[in-house]
């Protein structure tokens, strides 16, 4: 049994055996030598004491037990070595241990393992530990496997050896990194987990991301498929300031479709048939992989009815087939479509349908210009909004239609060529505007309800279908309108007279101020120029200011003619006397002045104080010359009076 053992015995373990037992013996003799001199040490102090003589023969004698002393024999009792030998088994055991430094990454084997943690012998002279958590990434950890360390302490306060395997990891990952983004390598990652627009990866223990954009060649809804998942990817992108890695799982996909893209490519012609799957779906059209390349169905070309939305024909990731349409000189655009492969509605549209035929369908469009009716799949019809009603006064079509309203028209044109068709509605009703002279003449009163108003005038509908018109400037006779809705409002009833009936154009003109006779003939004799009346300003404005007269009549004065005495100007409210300065019947205008009253005033008064002045002046021109005629001879005293009755004179000449 013994010889058995030894045969299975390594010999490489039999000298490291040998070697740690007289490394063990070694100690133990130094311990006991060790203790041997303490206590020599100890006698030799307490003789001293007593005889001091004899220190120097004590050290002397433990000098030379000392010297010949053989140390290379402690621990040895059953083997003695020589001194080559024992050089040959330091040797020997100095080849099995490994020199290490402290933050260095070494490769080591797994020599046992369990639950919580590893052992990794790296050839030094014990092993290390390391957690089994930082080998999770790993699918499968056994015995013999091969992993890479970090040193983090040679020996630690409990002798232990420090090894790290994910420090070991991230020092080499970043190196592995950098090379595969170089060499464009295929590297396997682990997904951890999801995050905000793709996922994060572990590529050689480095946290890298993953877009959305980048999974797949198609747009992935469920992100949550790819957690826990080990997939291989290629580096993209590295921010070494930022330590940001971006990888991608597309690009390996792309590569594989570029070639069967090119196969693709080069066989496409216009007018082909392919099958293809729905891969995206916009408000505009629907992207169709056709293995490897896409080419977009515009909506207008999924079907020939009207298509609000694409997803109401189609859907995600739905086989189709589609007819190629054209394509750019690269073939990187493509236009495909659907309704291509089916014949169109027109051409199955009844032969005998012609203008003048009613027809029945639904309303599909309703914008502001009309509506359109498809009156069988992919055959539609235009009610123009001048065709819905009889009525000049057009509305939105909104008023009259809502998309889904099932509707009866009469066909206005019908061009097959063109694809095109008018419809109408009021058609279908008599037109109003038959015998319109005999039921609407000249002079006649009539009631109608206001529809709308505008500017230049006031609307109403005498009754359906028929609707005249009341300019702003028939509305009153005295009253100044800036505008209809002063005087009525949408939906209010409105009594006019028939000014004109134009049949021809399918128009009335209409009055209401004309119910009551014209005032003005009145105003006339009233308000005649020169007179004088109390008005009160309403309103100044830079033309002047609008003055209401007695009756409610309205003047215009200008700014210079609202002057008052006192050199100030009139303002709003204030009621003052106004002078009519002219009076134009057929325009109805009034121009009025205040200012002018009191400068009339002054005029007048000056007037009279030069006629008094001309009437003295004649006086005394009379008596100077009825004094010369009696007098031959002028006194000394008449001079005088002759001086005086000059000085009168030329004073009145003056004046």
């Amino acid at each position: 049994m013994s010889e058995n053992k030894e045969k299975d015995t390594n010999p490489a373990e039999e000298i490291v055996n040998k070697a740690k037992e007289v490394a063990t013996n070694a100690v133990e003799a130094v311990k006991d030598a060790a203790e041997a001199v303490v206590e020599a040490v100890e006698d030799a102090t307490s003789e001293e004491s007593n005889e001091p003589k004899a220190d120097n023969s004590i050290n002397a004698s433990v000098a030379a037990d000392s010297k010949d002393f053989d140390w290379d024999s402690i621990g040895k009792y059953d083997e003695l070595y020589s001194k080559a030998e024992r050089e040959k088994m330091e040797e020997v055991y100095g080849d099995t241990l490994t020199s290490i430094n402290e933050q260095e990454v070494l490769d080591g084997i797994i020599v046992s393992k369990n639950t919580r943690e590893a052992v990794v012998n790296i050839g030094y002279k014990s092993d290390g530990v390391i957690p089994m958590s930082e080998l999770r990434y790993k699918d499968e950890v056994k015995v013999g496997d091969s992993v890479e360390v970090f040193i983090e302490s040679q020996e630690d306060k409990n002798g232990q050896l420090l090894l790290s395997h994910k420090k070991a990891r991230a020092l080499r990952a970043w190196d592995r990194v950098n090379d595969a983004l170089e060499s464009q390598e295929v590297i396997k990652g682990y997904v951890k987990c999801r995050t905000k627009g793709g996922l994060i990866v572990d590529v050689f223990g480095i946290e890298a991301f993953l877009p959305g954009s980048q999974i797949d060649v198609k747009p992935i809804r469920d992100y949550d498929m790819y957690v826990d998942k080990t997939m291989e990817f290629k580096v993209v992108k590295i921010n070494k300031e930022f330590k940001n890695v971006v990888v991608s799982h597309k690009a390996l996909i792309e590569a594989e479709l570029e070639v069967q893209k090119k196969e693709i490519i080069a066989q496409l012609e216009k007018g082909q048939v392919l099958e293809g799957t729905v891969k995206n779906i916009t408000s505009y059209g629907v992207f169709i992989d056709l293995g490897g390349v896409d080419g977009l169905v515009h909506i207008t070309d999924l079907s020939w009815g009207r298509v609000n939305h694409p997803e109401e024909i189609v859907e995600l990731d739905q086989k189709v087939n589609v007819v190629i349409l054209d394509f750019d000189d690269d073939k990187k655009r493509i236009a495909l479509g659907m309704k291509q492969l089916e014949k169109h509605p027109w051409d199955e549209l009844d032969e005998k349908l012609t203008v003048g035929d009613k027809v029945k369908g639904k309303v599909v469009v309703v914008a502001d210009y009309g509506a359109f009716v498809e009156i069988q799949p992919g055959v539609e019809g235009l009610i123009h909004v001048s065709e819905i009603t009889w009525s000049n006064h057009l509305k939105p079509a909104q008023e009259f239609f809502t998309v889904g309203d099932e509707v009866e028209a009469q066909i206005l044109t019908l061009d097959r060529e063109e694809r095109k068709m008018s419809l109408g509605v009021k058609q279908l009703t008599p037109d109003p505007w038959e015998g319109i002279v005999e039921k609407f003449i000249v002079g006649d009163k009539h009631k109608g309800k206001v529809t709308n108003i505008s500017d230049f005038g006031v609307f109403v509908e005498l009754e359906e279908g028929v609707d005249g018109l009341v300019h702003i400037s028939d509305l009153s006779w005295s009253k100044k309108i800036n505008h209809p809705k002063e005087v009525t409002a949408v939906g209010d009833e409105l009594e006019v007279v028939i000014l004109e009936v134009d049949r021809e154009n399918r128009r009335l003109s209409l009055g209401h101020k004309q119910l009551e006779e014209n005032p003005w003939e009145t105003f006339e004799t009233i308000f005649e120029v020169g007179s004088i009346h109390q008005g009160t300003i309403t309103e100044i404005n830079a033309k002047g200011a609008t003055v209401v007269l007695p009756y409610g009549v309205e003047a215009l004065a200008t700014k210079k003619n609202i002057v008052k005495e006192d050199n100030t100007t009139a303002a709003v409210d204030e009621v003052l006397d106004f002078k009519i300065v002219d009076f134009n019947k057929n325009a109805r205008k009034i121009a009025v002045s205040h200012t002018q009253i009191f400068k009339d005033a002054e005029f007048e008064e000056v007037k009279e104080k030069r006629a008094s002045a001309k009437a003295e002046h004649a006086q005394t021109a009379k008596k100077i010359k009825t004094m010369q005629d009696s007098q031959e001879k002028t006194t000394l005293g008449d001079l005088d009076a002759l001086s005086k009755l000059k000085s009168e004179m030329e004073k009145g000449e003056k004046k």
